[in-house]
C-alpha cells in the first residue's frame, strides 16, 4: 500500500506537501504514510481514493484494477 500511495503522487507531479495540504495534514505526517512508518486511518484512504479518483482496493493493493467508485 504504501509504494502505492508514494506512485499515485508522483504519476501527478505532486509533492508531499500539496498532497498534505489537501489532507488538511503537516507534510511530515503524510510522508508517514508513504514510508509505512505509520498506518493509514480509514479516513484518510477513503480521501486519498477520493482525490486519486481511483478505489480503496487499489491502494491497499489488492486489485491491480485502478477504477473510480464516485463516494455516495
Amino acid at each position: 500500500m504504501y509504494p502505492r500511495i508514494r506512485d499515485l503522487r508522483e504519476d501527478r507531479d505532486l509533492t508531499q506537501t500539496q498532497v498534505a495540504h489537501t489532507l488538511n495534514m503537516s507534510q511530515t505526517g503524510y510522508s508517514k504514510y508513504e514510508t509505512g512508518e505509520n498506518d493509514v486511518p480509514t479516513l484518510i484512504l477513503i480521501k486519498l481514493a477520493e482525490f486519486y479518483k481511483t478505489n480503496v482496493d487499489y491502494i491497499l493493493g489488492l486489485t491491480n484494477v485502478n477504477t473510480y467508485y464516485k463516494s455516495l
